[in-house]
């Protein structure tokens, strides 16, 4: 959900923040695994579709190849610092970069009824404005 939410924030930004391309990845995630039905419906509802999303396992190359990490806990920013010690890109909490003193962890809805993914979803939303103004900065800052 929260891949597809930033793509579509980022869609309405000026290049080069409309050219990044955020990818979903997992740390136990199973390659090539359909979302599931709640997570589909709570981003259905707000007019994004991830139905044809396939789920994919974090590996070194594809974080390698980024500007930025942005994980959902602190338990997965361990895990992905412990898994490549030498990974160059940034590791951030999503929620991080809000202004406000407010809970940064985002809670995995996984099993869990709609409105717990809703509440996830309500939450990266939260979270977005303040991700893409990091991105600005991040980008910006690139030689």
């Amino acid at each position: 959900m929260a891949a597809k939410l930033i793509e579509h924030a980022l869609a309405a930004e000026p290049e080069p923040l409309k050219s990044l391309v955020p990818i979903s990845v997992g740390i136990a995630a199973w390659d090539g695994d359909v979302p599931s039905r709640n997570s589909v419906q709570a981003l259905k509802k707000v007019g994004l579709d991830i139905s044809g999303h396939r789920s994919r396992r974090v590996t070194l190359e594809l974080a390698e190849n980024s500007i930025v990490l942005l994980c959902m806990t602190r338990a997965h920013k361990q895990i992905i610092n412990e898994s490549f010690p030498e990974l160059k890109p940034p590791i951030h909490l999503l929620r991080e970069f809000l202004p406000s003193k407010t809970e940064v962890e985002i809670r995995d809805p996984y099993g869990m009824n709609l409105e717990s993914y809703e509440f996830c979803r309500d939450n990266i939303v939260e979270a977005i404005p303040s991700v893409v103004e990091f991105l600005r900065k991040l980008v910006n800052s690139q030689p």
